[in-house]
Order: C-alpha cells, then sequence, then structure tokens
C-alpha cells in the first residue's frame, strides 16, 4: 500500500511540473508615447512596407519642451523643403497614443493623424488613423544632416 502511495504522489508530482508552462513569452510593451520619448530627430526608414528611393528622404526633430517639430523633406519637391510646426499626443482608449500636428504660416493640419505604436529608443511605427494601409516606419538617428539643413554649407 505504501508503495501504492509512493507511486501515486510521484506520478501527481510529475504532471504538476509538466504542466508548468515554461515557454511563456511576454511581449515587450516598449515605451510610452509622450513628448519626452519621441523628442529627438527621426528619419522615415520604410513607408507602407518599403524603403523610400534612394535619395528621397523625410527627417523630422520633435523638440519635447514646447511641442514643436522641424521636418526636412524632398517627396513632393526636388530639394530638401523645411516646414515648422506644433504638434500634439492625445490618447484615445481603444486606439492608443496619437499623434497630430499643424505646420506655421497658415499651411494646415498634417494630412492625418497616427497611431503610434512600437516605440522603443531607436525605432517607432506610425499607422494613419483613417486609413491603416498608411504605415511609416522611424527610425532615431543622432541629427539632421548638414548638407540637408544647409549647416554644411555655411561652415
Amino acid at each position: 500500500m505504501k508503495k501504492l502511495l509512493k507511486l501515486t504522489l510521484l506520478a501527481a508530482a510529475a504532471l504538476c511540473l509538466g504542466a508548468c508552462d515554461e515557454d511563456k513569452t511576454y511581449e515587450d510593451p516598449g515605451l510610452e508615447v509622450t513628448p519626452h520619448n519621441i523628442s529627438g530627430t527621426w528619419q522615415l526608414a520604410e513607408w507602407n512596407g518599403t524603403t523610400l528611393a534612394e535619395g528621397s528622404y523625410v527627417y523630422i526633430e520633435f523638440t519635447r519642451k514646447d511641442q514643436l517639430f522641424t521636418m526636412y523633406q524632398n517627396l513632393d519637391s526636388f530639394s530638401a523643403r523645411k516646414l515648422t510646426g506644433r504638434y500634439d499626443i492625445t490618447t484615445d482608449v481603444e486606439l492608443g497614443a496619437i499623434i497630430m500636428g499643424a505646420y506655421d504660416y497658415g499651411i494646415g493640419d498634417w494630412g492625418h493623424r497616427y497611431i503610434v505604436s512600437d516605440l522603443y529608443e531607436d525605432t517607432m511605427v506610425w499607422t494613419a488613423q483613417d486609413d491603416p494601409t498608411i504605415v511609416s516606419v522611424y527610425k532615431r538617428c543622432d541629427a539632421i544632416p548638414g548638407e540637408i539643413t544647409g549647416a554644411a554649407a555655411e561652415e
């Protein structure tokens, strides 16, 4: 009888140990989307799943304190185009963090409001709120190159 009891306890222990799931993977939620965490310079690395054509660029620099942005891009012009303005981040209960902006000089608002996801120290993803097929991947960089801002010509 003692042998049967020991075997039963041993089998129960083996079942308990076997039931433990050690392969649990926990998703890294990334950083909270705040002006502090997106502050700095970012370069558009991918747009709608493809990299930009050679020579094309979008750089955007976010200033945390006044929630200002400066953007240099050449997607709709031959040379660099500098755009400035203000941005704001809101939180939607269902969608999460949403970034929106307005250009200076009465140019108007950004074309879309973007859901910001997967924000990490060096990368973030924007998805247009009104068109989920528009997805932009940004990579953090040290600065906007001087040849784009014109700083290289001043030296």
